[in-house]
């Protein structure tokens, strides 16, 4: 049985604040541990091959070579040039989407109403990051996994945005098959219950 990774050995550790975008890379064969510090956060998260940016996380395939619209422990995690690009090892939550994207200005308004466009997004976030690193920008915000989130599909193949089943301290663990750029919103979603309708700090750790 594989000894568990100790937060004090992590060779780094980053805390998100609530509402807010990180940016940083993980190389092959190293651990990323993404974890919900206060429960029933939604944490957006992106993957770009480090080498080439081009190449990044692909929901088709990575949906079509499970066989589920679920994420959770033993998943694979492919680009859209088909190759792994990470694995999920371990997760203490059990249901992580990747269907139902980031929030953004316009979804804000059609969702819920107009007043709202003004309202941080993930999609904001994404593009504050790239702007901030320069290696990506805004074609490279594609369909992302949120991590944490509850949107069951229904019989009828609809989406619906459900409160969370996570809680404080539960993560997911991801080991790089391939050097990749690791991109997130820590999601600053109010108007529906992804959050708890309180967006709260995330944390991430890396271990080699």
């Amino acid at each position: 049985m594989t000894a568990p990774l100790l937060p004090e050995h992590a060779m780094s550790c980053s805390t998100i604040p609530a509402g807010e975008p990180w940016l940083a890379e993980v190389k092959a064969g190293q651990t990323l541990r993404i974890l919900d510090l206060e429960g029933n956060q939604a944490i957006d998260t992106l993957f770009y091959s480090t080498a080439n940016p081009r190449e990044r996380y692909d929901v088709q395939r990575t949906l079509r070579n499970q066989g589920n619209v679920y994420l959770g422990a033993g998943s694979v995690l492919y680009s859209n040039l088909g190759r792994p690009m990470l694995t999920i090892t371990e997760d203490t939550c059990g249901r992580h989407d990747t269907l139902g994207g980031a929030c953004a200005q316009e979804s804000n308004s059609v969702r819920y109403a107009l007043d709202k466009r003004h309202m941080h997004s993930c999609r904001d976030n994404y593009l504050r990051a790239c702007c901030h690193d320069g290696r990506l920008g805004k074609r490279d915000i594609s369909p992302n996994i949120n991590f944490f989130m509850n949107v069951p599909v229904t019989p009828e193949g609809g989406l619906t945005f459900e409160d969370g089943i996570s809680g404080a301290g539960k993560y997911v663990q991801l080991r790089a098959e391939m050097d990749v750029m690791v991109l997130i919103s820590n999601c600053p979603q109010l108007n529906n219950p992804c959050n708890g309708y309180n967006p709260t700090p995330a944390q991430v750790l890396v271990w080699d």
